[in-house]
C-alpha cells in the first residue's frame, strides 16, 4: 500500500516513526501520524490543519494527546461505558500511576526491540482508512489529506481530540475540498 502513497503522506509517516522513536514509543500510533501532520508544511493536509486552526494550537493539541496517553489509549466512549457500570476511570488511572509511576498505562513505555518501531494496530487501521477514503473520493494516490480524514473518521483518542479541537470529518473536508467536501465521504470510506 505504500507505493499508493504521495511524497507528503510518506513523509508523514516517516514523520510518525521519528516521532515515535524520539518517545521511546514501541509503536507508532495514531498520535504521531497526527503529530508529523502537523510539522508539516505545504501540501492540503497542512492548509486544512493551518485554516482550522490546529497548527495555532499544536501545544494543546500535543498535550490533549497526552493526557488521553495516560488513559492507556482509551476513548471518551470507553471512558463513559465504564461510568454506565460505575468504573471511574480517572480514579482507575490515578491509582494505577500512584504504584506504577506516571503515564503507566501509555504504551511503549517498557523496553522495545532494536530497530524501527511498529505500528499499532489503531496506527494500521487509519492507514488502511485512509487508502478507503482516497478511493471513496476516487483519488488512485493517498496524501496527507487522505490521512487527515482517516484519522477524524477513526474512533478514539485521537479523534476524540481532533473533535475537542473543533476539527471533525466534515470540517476537515470542507476545509480540504470547500462546502460538502466530505459529505457522503464517511460512508463511501466505510
Amino acid at each position: 500500500m505504500f507505493e499508493r502513497f504521495t511524497k507528503e503522506a510518506r513523509a508523514t509517516v516517516t514523520g510518525a516513526v521519528d516521532h515515535a522513536e524520539r518517545t521511546g514509543a514501541g509503536a507508532v500510533t495514531g498520535e504521531h501520524l497526527l503529530l508529523a501532520l502537523l510539522d508539516r508544511e505545504g501540501g492540503r493536509a497542512a492548509f486544512a490543519l493551518t485554516a482550522l486552526g490546529l497548527v495555532d494550537r499544536r501545544e494543546s493539541v500535543a498535550a490533549a494527546l497526552a493526557e488521553a496517553g495516560r488513559r492507556g489509549g482509551m476513548s471518551r466512549a470507553d471512558a463513559d461505558a465504564l461510568a454506565d457500570i460505575g468504573i471511574d476511570l480517572t480514579a482507575v488511572v490515578s491509582r494505577i500511576e500512584e504504584a506504577h509511576g506516571e503515564g503507566a498505562l501509555r504504551g511503549g513505555g517498557g523496553r522495545r526491540r532494536a530497530g524501527r518501531p511498529s505500528f499499532s494496530r489503531e496506527a494500521k487501521k487509519t492507514l488502511e482508512k485512509s487508502l478507503r477514503v482516497a478511493l471513496g473520493r476516487g483519488d488512485r494516490f493517498i496524501g496527507g489529506e487522505h490521512l487527515l480524514l482517516a484519522l477524524t473518521a477513526n474512533p478514539g483518542p485521537v479523534a476524540d481530540v481532533l473533535a475537542d479541537h473543533g476539527v471533525t470529518y466534515a470540517s476537515a473536508g470542507r476545509a480540504l475540498y470547500g462546502n460538502g467536501g466530505a459529505d457522503g465521504e464517511a460512508r463511501k470510506a466505510g
